[in-house]
């Protein structure tokens, strides 16, 4: 069989598809050359999710007659020249315009400012008409219609029109977040109208209108820079998380991709404070040499493939855990909103209730506590040995504290314990509202941390068991643990084999305090069962330490003395990503004095 060349018509089929695999790789394509433009503009509609009707209208730089004719060949681009080494506009390919020419009935309609009028180009299932004269503003104006028409086994593979239509949505959302001074409107009978104003280089605004109100009171600021390849960008708080991936951005030299590099590094960064089926909100930019990058790995241009890796991995956790360091006690706003939307019109204080129990508050204690383990009531280890249990008589729930014997609550961020309710809320006064703790929750972060602190200074101290605790186990577990019997002994977990179905636990942190060994075991032998076994040794000390911590834990009923509820309080200000335990639930909850007032309808 001899060799042939191809019909240039089925050359760009090929290639669209590769390029052009649904609707929302068109609007892609078609935003990516309005932003190359220079528009301030750019205005989507779209019909039937994009199959019947797709227009992109900018104000850009246009093009004449002569450019029209050169945009709908292949491989005709005003972006590079002879290198892909430094590529710094988002289309460079010239593919987009002929590959959706060869599938659809495309129409381009161009004007360059200071042209007497504008020119249209037309190319329908790959036959090109020739450019003529046409009414338009400044800009240009893409309309695809009937899109795979000429191939119509490509429609087969596309889904429902709300589905294609959400996913240019996404497009859109990605653009804007990565181009806030630019204008984005996308309309059409198959929606509801999105428009994004431009918000000049105020970056956090643009999130604001795509992500929610809620994102601007619940991200942290990233700024860092290693070895020349630079960090910017907002990190949502842990517990302000979502139930997919769909709402972590990221952006390489300006550049909306979806590398899973990036991803994976998200995800490593939150992997002890987001709870397993929950996903982080954050958007993220990355600025390097372009040289450093390359982003022709396909034609879609939405993977990258990076020189160095490992640098860029460890520069987004390390920036993202510093910046949850820093302002790890913070918790979601968005759990005060769902407590008061819980409150539903109609609800009578004076229904029937069951009485409650008794709250545990007597007394306050007369002066602050320092924010430091030695407050009265927190020893210096941890675990549950960091409480007395000694219990403390229940207050009457009409008694009055006399104010002079309360703490000042403006000194403390979580402010002052005022009771404990059901032995297993702490409710603190702070100086514009109260806050509601969940004392298992958030002991049992406090623990976590304390145990990674010792792991990474000069590692735990254990205890000795008197008698040695053995536990039956199957023998495939007891195989698992002994595995990784290294890492609990880094942790202060000394275990031995015995026999084929059991392990012996002669040794445990001393931190913890009383554990249950049995259970703690057990546990771990699940999750074990779980794990990667790629993952590193420091990853699986963590994973170790945060089921430590969970045992080692004050427990949901465990009556607490006012200066114990206070000494959890200034533990919880002073130690990092308290705000949430380490399955990523809230530690607590603040409610503001208008909050309380609007209850009442005193607001």
């Amino acid at each position: 069989m001899s060799v042939k060349q191809l019909p240039e018509t089925l050359i760009n089929q090929i290639a669209a598809g590769e390029v052009i695999e649904r609707p929302a790789s068109a609007a892609k394509e078609l935003i990516e050359n309005a932003i190359d433009a220079g528009a301030t503009r750019i205005e989507i509609a779209t019909a039937g999710g994009g199959k019947t009707l797709l227009r992109v209208t900018d104000n850009g730089c246009g093009m004449g007659p002569d450019d029209l004719m050169l945009a709908i060949r292949r491989h005709c681009t005003s972006k590079i020249a002879t290198s892909l080494m430094d590529i710094r506009t988002l289309g460079f390919r010239g593919e987009a315009l002929p590959s959706i020419g060869s599938v659809a009935r495309l129409k381009v309609t161009s004007r360059r400012p200071g042209d007497g009028e504008a020119h249209v180009i037309e190319v329908t299932g790959g036959k090109v008409s020739e450019v003529r004269p046409a009414p338009a503003n400044s800009g240009t104006s893409v309309e695809v219609r009937d899109l795979f028409f000429a191939t119509p086994a490509r429609l087969k593979f596309l889904k429902t029109e709300r589905a294609e239509a959400g996913a240019i949505t996404e497009i859109v959302k990605r653009m804007a977040i990565a181009f806030p001074a630019i204008r984005f409107v996308l309309s059409g009978p198959d929606r509801s109208t999105l428009d994004f104003a431009a918000c000049g280089t105020d970056h956090l605004a643009r999130m604001a209108q795509v992500l929610g109100d809620d994102f601007r009171d619940n991200a942290i600021a990233l700024d860092a820079e290693r070895e020349e390849i630079g960090l910017t960008g907002y990190a949502g708080v842990p517990t302000f998380n979502r139930g997919n991936s769909a709402h972590q951005y990221a952006f390489v030299n300006g550049r909306p991709v979806q590398d899973k590099l990036i991803l994976q590094a998200i995800r490593a960064a939150y992997s002890d404070t987001v709870p397993m089926g929950r996903y982080p909100v954050a958007v993220l930019s990355l600025t390097l040499d372009p040289a450093l990058v390359d982003v022709n790995v396909h034609p879609a241009k939405s993977d990258v493939r990076f020189r160095d890796p490992g640098l860029v991995r460890g520069l987004i956790i390390g920036a993202v855990r510093e910046a949850l360091s820093r302002e790890g006690s913070r918790a979601a706003t968005t759990g005060a909103a769902s407590m008061m939307s819980a409150f539903r019109p109609g609800f009578s204080p004076f229904h029937p209730v069951r009485p409650a129990r008794p709250w545990s508050a007597e007394t306050s204690p007369s002066r602050p506590f320092a924010p430091a383990a030695a407050s009265s009531g927190l020893s210096e280890r941890g675990g549950q040995a960091m409480f007395e249990t000694t219990s403390t008589p229940s207050a009457r729930m009409d008694s009055a504290v006399p104010a002079e014997e309360q703490p000042a609550v403006q000194q403390f961020p979580l402010g002052a314990a005022r009771a404990q309710l059901h032995e297993t809320y702490i409710i603190a006064q702070t100086e514009d509202g109260l806050v509601i703790v969940d004392q298992h929750a958030a002991h049992e972060r406090l623990v976590y941390e304390a145990l990674r602190q010792s792991l990474e200074s000069r590692g735990p101290s254990s205890q000795m068991l008197l008698i040695p605790e053995i536990i039956d186990l199957p023998e495939e577990d007891c195989d698992r643990l002994m595995l990784h019997a290294e890492a609990f002994a880094a942790m202060g977990l000394a275990i031995e084999r015995f026999g084929p179905g059991a392990i012996a636990v002669r040794e445990t942190p001393s931190i913890l305090g009383e554990v249950n060994a049995v259970g703690l075991i057990r546990q771990l032998a699940d999750e074990i069962a779980e794990w990667d076994e790629a993952s590193t040794l420091s990853g699986k000390l963590d994973y170790v330490a945060s089921t430590m911590a969970c045992h080692g834990s004050i427990r949901s009923g465990r009556r607490l003395r006012p200066e114990e509820m206070n000494a959890l309080l200034r533990k919880m200000e002073a130690t990092p990503g308290s705000g949430q335990c380490n399955h990523g639930r809230p530690t607590y909850i603040e409610l503001k004095l208008a909050d309380i007032e609007r209850l009442f309808g005193r607001a």
